[in-house]
């Protein structure tokens, strides 16, 4: 991160929560919320793991704490939530970062769109859409009765142009974006209007849940999906978690506070291009 990102971007005095925090987008997330001077609650399903990334930002002269959680146990959540508050005393950002699509609910040669398993789609479905509810309504309590904060959800670009061969994924994450827009009129509203809700729609990154889709498990090779993708990607690649830095900082900071209940691409021109 530059001088300039760190100046427009201070988030010193800020609390930072992040779900999904030790994955590899929001590790990514984690730390620059550091470097910009937040305090960094890391929860993750691998509480070790959360730890860990906690460390290392620690041992760059962050601050920050890892907890195990599971975004789809309330009361799990609200555990945790009591022991953010103890030990930071406030939230003031919250950052739905878990999520995930599984082979399982994607269509293939040997898999059919109707023999996908209802199971499948569930797990999908409740992962991406109710691990970000379920987050926000014992996060958003805190800001509402402080009258102040920020939640930043992660879409995709599925949202906004459904992909072939991932139906479960690409309809959760319309839900993202949808029930974006829906809480950040109601939090303004019904509780405060310095409480804002926005999300990101990330285009290709490589991660752990799209790799199988995009490259050769045995070469590395892109699929034809991913050259497909690369060649209606203008930039001509892939992104990388520093790419999300930017737009993340902007919209969690008060830079933006005038802004409430948009979906921002982040996909190097993939949702501009018609192919042509």
């Amino acid at each position: 991160m530059n001088d300039s990102q760190n100046n427009q971007k201070e988030l010193s005095l800020q609390v930072a929560v992040v779900t999904g925090g030790a994955g590899v987008l929001c590790a990514a997330l984690c730390k620059a919320l550091a470097e910009a001077g937040a305090s960094v609650a890391i929860l993750d399903l691998n509480e070790k793991a959360a730890q860990n990334l906690a460390a290392e930002i620690q041992s760059n002269g962050g601050i920050a704490s890892g907890f195990g959680c599971n975004v789809l146990d309330k009361a799990n959540m609200e555990a945790v939530a009591g022991e953010v508050i103890a030990g930071f005393g406030q939230v003031d950002i919250l950052i739905n970062g878990a999520g995930g699509n599984k082979p399982q609910a994607t269509t293939s040669q040997n898999l059919k769109f109707f023999d996908l398993p209802a199971d499948a789609f569930r797990w999908v479905f409740d992962l991406n859409m109710l691990g970000t509810i379920l987050p926000t309504q014992v996060f958003a309590k805190i800001m509402a009765e402080q009258k102040s904060g920020v939640i930043l959800n992660i879409s995709s670009m599925n949202a906004f142009r459904p992909l072939t061969r991932i139906p479960a994924y690409s309809a959760a994450k319309a839900g993202v974006s949808n029930f974006t827009q829906w809480l950040a009129v109601h939090m303004a509203q019904e509780y405060s209007p310095a409480i804002r809700v926005n999300a990101i729609a990330p285009g290709f990154f490589l991660t752990e849940q799209n790799r199988f889709l995009l490259t050769e498990k045995e070469t590395g090779e892109l699929t034809a999906r991913g050259k497909t993708i690369i060649q209606h990607t203008p930039m001509g690649r892939f992104g990388t978690p520093d790419d999300l830095l930017g737009a993340v900082l902007w919209l969690v900071s008060p830079a933006s506070a005038f802004v409430t209940g948009i979906v921002v691409p982040i996909d190097g021109g993939f949702s501009a291009f018609s192919g042509v």
